[in-house]
């Protein structure tokens, strides 16, 4: 009997996407921005707490670092146009020359909270849209059989920098100051630039489809999902934990690690990876093919696990009970500071947990024909 398509298709493996000339330049490059990423997060983010003593200002710096998320359709649309390729290593190169200044500045011991924001927004701009671009690279460059082990790649380096990248910053912080802490993170930067430049940026095939204007380019993708029940669900769950969930462990942990768990800067560290590592056991999980997943329903369990946690970690006083919780964006960190001055950190964290608990429910309730139902195009076998 003749054999179908797909078995006579040679077996995939880990490493097919590195036989891609460009995805051996983009790999490494990614891994080095990722680190530095988590670096500069967790310095800067104790640098704020520490010489201002303001959560509000912690909230703020955090914020800015995820500006660009109220622009990133338009990076898509200016990306058909300018070419990713380009538009990632310029990014990159804006990044590096960016931590050369806070270098100087920390050298100079000149670096104070209100340089520090302005800054930050700069990088902000730009920075949320770094994983699109990747990914669109990634699209662009290689095979079509070989995205999903490449984006699965792409996600575990992003987690598995993550977790390097809290230890290191802090520790090098810790031991040897915030200037060499910017030392090593511009030479990552650079080092990111100069490894973009030898990705590929493989055009789009032409189309015989009229050319439409960028604002038109948004008008389609909006009306595109506002019409799909099931794209609506994913964008407003994605709402919600940005709103309700992230800022607890990421913008705000340097006050849980500094206020609540009275730990230092290696502290600090410890619950960013921990946070990442359950990221990273999550993504080879999803990867590993070996467990059968309904999307639908997992995207909604998950958010439902991800508040109760929350939950938990609201309430835990203890750093290594926190770091174990962490294991298993802007409106939201902005909203939670004058809360938190106001009516304090635990009251806050229960809060915002337990209305997100409220509205995924809500959610999954009244989109529940196109993703809770098993039979629904969303929870085919994964």
């Amino acid at each position: 009997m003749k054999p179908s398509a797909a078995e006579a298709l040679p077996a995939m493996h880990w490493r097919d996407p590195f036989r891609v000339r460009s995805f051996r330049f983009q790999w490494p490059a990614d891994l080095a921005t990722s680190w530095a990423f988590e670096m500069e997060s967790i310095v800067l983010g104790w640098f704020i707490l520490v010489e201002s003593g303001s959560v509000m200002m912690l909230v703020v710096f955090a914020s800015l670092q995820y500006l660009g998320a109220l622009v990133s359709p338009l990076f898509g649309v200016v990306g058909d146009r300018f070419g990713y390729r380009r538009m990632l290593y310029l990014s990159r190169a804006l990044y590096a020359a960016l931590a050369a200044c806070f270098m100087l500045l920390a050298w100079l011991n000149a670096l104070t909270p209100l340089t520090v924001l302005w800054m930050a927004a700069l990088a902000g701009v730009l920075r949320p849209s770094d994983m699109m671009m990747r990914n669109a690279l990634i699209a662009q460059t290689l095979p079509p059989r070989h995205l999903l082990g490449a984006l699965g790649i792409s996600r575990i380096t992003s987690d598995s920098a993550r977790i390097a990248g809290a230890l290191a910053g802090a520790g090098v912080v810790a031991l040897l100051g915030m200037t060499w802490a910017y030392v090593l993170i511009t030479a990552l930067y650079t080092l990111s630039f100069l490894l973009s430049r030898g990705v590929s940026d493989v055009p789009a095939p032409p189309t015989a489809a009229v050319r439409v204007s960028p604002v038109r380019d948004l008008q389609l993708a909006f009306g595109y999902v506002w019409t799909r029940p099931v794209l609506m669900a994913a964008m407003a769950l994605a709402f919600l934990v940005n709103l309700l969930a992230f800022p607890f462990s990421l913008g705000l942990l340097p006050y849980v690690a500094k206020n609540i768990y009275l730990t230092n800067q290696t502290g600090l560290g410890w619950l960013g990876a921990s946070f990442a590592f359950g990221g990273l056991v999550g993504s080879v999980v999803l990867s590993s093919h070996r467990y059968q997943f309904r999307a639908a329903q997992t995207m909604v369990v998950a958010g439902v696990v991800w508040f109760l946690v929350d939950v938990m970690f609201a309430f835990s006083t203890h750093l290594y009970a926190g770091m174990a919780l962490l294991w298993g964006l802007p409106l939201g960190l902005l909203l939670s500071g004058p809360l938190i001055e106001r009516f304090g950190y635990t009251a806050t964290a229960g809060l915002y947990s337990a209305l997100g608990l409220l509205l995924t429910g809500a959610m999954a309730v009244y989109w529940r024909q196109h993703i809770w139902d098993k039979d629904a195009p969303a929870n085919a076998p994964l």
